[in-house]
């Protein structure tokens, strides 16, 4: 190499080395505040179905047998929350799923019937009208079939659907509110099935600063949101399961947050009965998530920064015991779960970008009901 050659290969390396450090950072925040197709590509492994991300349409989809009208929305509005839907009249929709505590209740494991307490963290049900299945293991296909599940359940609302339908018909005032919304008076468990889950697709959040964002107001996110955003596409792994619109594939995982043979440990496997899905709980759609601890389908972290300081080490692989319960398999962790080695910085920005998954809570207050 000549004297030019070195002198030139020198100078670049000098030229890097006095590169400010911001420098990098600083074009990283333009590609993000520009075009999308001018983005880093995301980091995935080899089999994940990814989606892009996209914010939420204004409105979930209603089923054609079940479409939205205000009457029957306001209908479903005060069967979420009359506590006389249940066998003793005591627990509401309501009582898990609390506008003020996030649309969940706070808790580690709901109480339900009598005070018995569920195997499960309440998932908060803002933006469920968006969801295929539903409940932690998605044993359900709507909201219409959720409602029925938690209302027949013998530990939430024990309710014999025929006998609280027949309660409610002799209610004063609520025949009415059935003709409104469904053209007469007749009171049928279908029927309330329906009002609720009318009323919990419009329980929705679609407007946070990340939405707004995508939507293209690239001042919504501060730098350290953006960069945190970079890492949840890249480095973090975040995208392995919470892509798409809903930041959600969909599908299910073992994290390592359920233990086996200790509560509901089965998870997806009850219903697949595939090896795999031992202990896997559906990924969980992440707009509003500082507002819903405590976190995991166990309600484990009460602190969304010991979230990601968990995320961060790679969870943990449960030992597995001496004996299978009814040839139940161990639980494997999930190959998407990695160590990530983020530094305490990047851990900062990538929970700045959660907060930007939150805009302003849905509002409700409990309604006059009818009769009271």
């Amino acid at each position: 190499m000549g004297r030019v050659g070195s002198a030139a290969v020198l100078g670049a390396v000098l030229g890097a080395m006095a590169t400010p450090a911001g420098a990098d950072e600083a074009g990283l925040l333009e590609r993000y505040r520009g075009d999308r197709a001018g983005w880093p590509a995301p980091e995935l492994d080899e089999d994940v179905p990814y989606r892009p991300l996209a914010a939420l349409p204004a409105r979930p989809p209603y089923p054609a047998d079940n479409p939205d009208t205000p009457a029957k929305r306001e209908l479903g509005r005060l069967l979420f929350f009359d506590p006389r839907l249940s066998v003793a009249g005591d627990v509401a929709c309501a009582s898990c799923h609390d506008p003020e505590q996030g649309w969940s209740d706070g808790r580690r494991k709901s109480l339900g019937h009598e005070d018995q307490e569920g195997d499960l963290n309440a998932p908060t049900v803002v933006n469920s009208g968006y969801l295929d299945e539903l409940f932690w293991n998605g044993r359900a296909h709507s909201l219409e079939e959720q409602a029925l599940a938690s209302w027949t359940n013998p530990v939430e609302m024990a309710a014999d659907p025929a006998a609280a339908t027949a309660r409610l018909a002799a209610v004063a005032g609520y025949p009415a509110r059935f003709r409104s919304a469904f053209g007469d008076a007749r009171l049928s468990p279908l029927r309330i099935q329906r009002a609720i889950a009318t009323y919990m697709r419009s329980v929705t959040m679609t407007d946070t600063p990340y939405d707004r964002f995508l939507r293209g107001e690239r001042e919504a996110l501060s730098d350290a949101q953006v960069r945190g955003l970079h890492l949840f596409r890249t480095r973090a792994r975040c995208m392995n399961c919470h892509n798409g619109a809903l930041l959600s594939d969909g599908r299910y995982h073992h994290l390592g947050s359920s233990f086996y043979a200790v509560g509901n440990f089965q998870g997806r496997y009850a219903l697949s009965h595939r090896a795999e899905d031992v202990g896997a709980f559906r990924t969980a759609p992440l707009r509003g998530v500082t507002e819903t601890g405590p976190w995991t389908s166990a309600g484990l972290i009460d602190d969304l920064d010991d979230l990601l300081s968990i995320y961060n080490m790679g969870w943990w692989q449960n030992a597995p015991l001496d004996e299978k319960i009814d040839g139940i398999p161990f639980a494997t962790l999930s190959p998407h779960i990695q160590p990530l080695d983020l530094e305490p910085e990047e851990l900062a920005d990538l929970r700045a970008f959660l907060d930007a998954l939150t805009g302003t809570m849905p509002e409700a207050r409990p309604p006059a009901l009818p009769g009271r």
